[in-house]
C-alpha cells in the first residue's frame, strides 16, 4: 500500500483520482483548501485549510503529517480566461502562485518527507508547450504551465542522486467544471491513464512530458 498525497482534491481530477487510488487500497491524504461533500463520502484523509501559495499553510500540511510519502501529486490549479483586448495582470500573477510556483513550494515543504524511489508528479497542461501552442491567448494559463514544466525539469535533474523520480502529466482535455464541462474525455478515463503514467515512471523517464494515454509531449 503507497501512501499518496494530492493537492487540489476536494473536485475535478484530484478527486477522481483519489477516489481510484483508495478504490485499489492506496493511501489517501487529500489536500484542499475546502472539501467537497463528494470529497468527505470517499472515507480518505483529508487535511483543509491548505493555500498552496501560503508557506505557513504548507509548513502546517507537514506538520500534519505522520507517514514518508510515495507519490507526491500536485494537482491544484487555476484557469482564468481573457483576451489580448482585455489583459488581466492581476489574473496572470494569480496563475503563476498556483499553477507554477504552488508546485514548487509543495515539493521544498515535502522534500524530507521523500525517500529513495519516491515519485513527484505535476498536473501541468499541453497548453504549455511552445511547439504545439497553435491557437495564441490563454496568456497567464499558458505561461503559468510552461514555467512549471521547466520547474518539473529542473527537480528531475536535482533529485535524481536521491532516487525520486519526476512526472510532468497532461490530463487531456477533461469534462470538469474548470472546463465548464467541455472536453473530450471524462474525469474518469483522464485519471485511469495518469495513474498508468505514475505507475511507469522511473528515474529513466524522469522528467518526461506527457499525455494522460501515453504519448510524449513536445516542448
Amino acid at each position: 500500500m503507497a501512501t499518496i498525497v494530492i493537492t487540489g482534491a476536494n473536485r475535478g481530477i484530484g478527486l477522481e483520482l483519489a477516489r481510484q487510488f483508495h478504490a485499489r487500497n492506496d493511501r489517501v491524504i487529500a489536500v484542499c483548501r475546502r472539501p467537497s461533500e463528494a470529497l468527505e463520502a470517499l472515507g480518505v484523509e483529508v487535511v483543509d485549510n491548505i493555500d498552496v501559495t501560503s508557506a505557513d499553510s504548507l509548513a502546517t500540511l507537514e506538520s500534519r503529517l505522520t507517514d514518508n510519502i510515495d507519490v507526491l501529486i500536485n494537482n491544484a490549479g487555476i484557469l482564468r480566461r481573457f483576451s489580448l483586448d482585455a489583459l488581466n495582470f492581476d489574473d496572470i500573477r494569480e496563475q503563476f502562485e498556483v499553477n507554477a510556483m504552488g508546485p514548487l513550494r509543495v515539493v521544498a515543504q515535502l522534500r524530507q518527507r521523500l525517500n529513495r524511489g519516491s515519485k513527484i508528479v505535476i498536473i501541468t497542461s499541453r497548453m504549455g508547450s511552445l511547439a504545439d501552442n497553435t491557437s495564441g491567448g490563454n496568456y497567464g494559463y499558458r505561461m503559468s504551465k510552461a514555467a512549471v514544466n521547466m520547474a518539473g525539469r529542473s527537480l528531475a535533474h536535482d533529485l535524481r542522486d536521491d532516487g525520486i523520480a519526476v512526472g510532468l502529466l497532461h490530463p487531456g482535455w477533461v469534462r470538469t467544471d474548470m472546463t465548464g464541462g467541455r472536453g473530450l474525455c471524462d474525469v474518469d478515463e483522464s485519471a485511469r491513464g495518469l495513474i498508468a503514467r505514475i505507475d511507469d515512471l522511473t528515474l529513466e523517464t524522469s522528467g518526461g512530458f506527457w499525455h494522460q494515454n501515453g504519448e510524449r509531449l513536445p516542448w
